[in-house]
This record gives structure tokens, sequence and C-alpha cells, in this order.
């Protein structure tokens, strides 16, 4: 094994530990994803990585694939798990549509610049809803599976071997999105400890 794959294989890891924590956690009740955002968060991922492996990608488009590949087995999840989603808000819907529009305007672009772009945007639209979830209800949310992306998306970035646009761009995003949600989640322990 090189060192890429041996990062991918961490990568794998990872991903896999966080979405298995965040499941557990919707049979025991206390997640509830919003099924809105797994799904754009499952979809725009996918075509992203489908777009960089195009652009030329290798290994490295791994994390971006899990991003969206964990949203799928969450979404499922979601479906067998009585009680295991939150209620859909017009909000969501709103963002939703957003999302959709920005995902369509993706699909119809020729350019893998401007493509990744309204991946970006049409992924951070998706995350709106989750995002006020985590603000408002942090008790709602698992941090394993955020953590674990913004982990494997660093390690993503490690073994990059052409740093373009259309490769790195959705790896950094993802690191960015994930960790605000965590600041999201964790906000009240965040602010005890810098009062303190």
């Amino acid at each position: 094994m090189n060192f890429e794959q041996i990062i991918a294989c961490i990568i794998l890891i990872i991903q896999s530990i966080g979405v298995f924590f965040y499941i557990r956690d919707m049979v025991r009740g206390t997640t509830k994803p919003n099924r809105i955002t797994w799904f754009i968060w499952a979809l725009a991922p996918l075509i992203t990585t489908w777009i960089a492996v195009k652009a030329g990608s290798g290994l490295s488009i791994l994390p971006v694939f899990l991003a969206g590949f964990n949203p799928v087995l969450v979404l499922i999840a979601s479906f067998i798990i009585k009680k295991g989603y939150w209620e859909i808000t017009k909000l969501d819907v709103v963002c939703g549509i957003l999302a959709g529009i920005s995902l369509l305007l993706w699909l119809l672009t020729q350019s893998f610049w401007v493509s990744i772009l309204f991946a970006i945007l049409s992924d951070g639209l998706a995350a709106v809803p989750t995002l006020i979830k985590s603000w408002k209800f942090p008790e709602t949310e698992t941090s394993s599976a955020y953590l674990g992306g913004a982990v494997a998306n660093v390690l993503g970035l490690i073994i990059i071997k052409e740093w373009t646009f259309p490769i790195y761009s959705f790896g950094v995003y993802n690191i960015l999105i994930n960790l605000l949600i965590l600041c999201f989640i964790h906000r009240k322990k965040i602010l005890f400890w810098y009062t303190r």
C-alpha cells in the first residue's frame, strides 16, 4: 500500500465510525436529521465526485464521495427508524427548493469551476435548516458525523496531487461547514470555556 491508499483507508474508517454513531443516536432517539438537508447532502457530493473524477481527481475525492454516500445511509435510516427524523418546516422547504435550483443550474453548466461553485451553493443552502436546528436544538445532533467529515476532508486535502479549484474546493467547503455545525452544536460549551 502506498501513502495515498493508507490515507484513503483511514478516511473510510473515520467516516464510517462517524456515520455509525450518528445512526446509533437516531436509534436511541437523541439525533433527528433534517431529511431535506441530508437529501441534498447526498446528491451534491455524489455529483461533485463524478465531476472531480472527470477533472482528474484520484483517491483524494474519497471524502467528498463519502460526504454523499453517508447521507444516503442516514436518509435510509430516517425512514426505517420511528422518530428518526426532524419535522420539516416551511424554511426547510424553501432552502430545499433553492438548493434544488442551484443543483439544477450546476448540472446545466459546462464548466467544472462553475459546476463546483453551484454544488457548494446547493450544499450550503441545504445546510441552513441543519445549522438553525443545531443552534436552537443542539441536543438533536450528534457530533461524530461532522467531526469525522471535517477530519476526513483534511486528510483528503493531504493526498491531492493536482491543486485545481474543481478538485480541492468542495473538500475545503466540507471542512468549513462541518466545523461550523460542530461549533453550533457545542456553542454553549465553547462559550463556557471562553468566559472562564
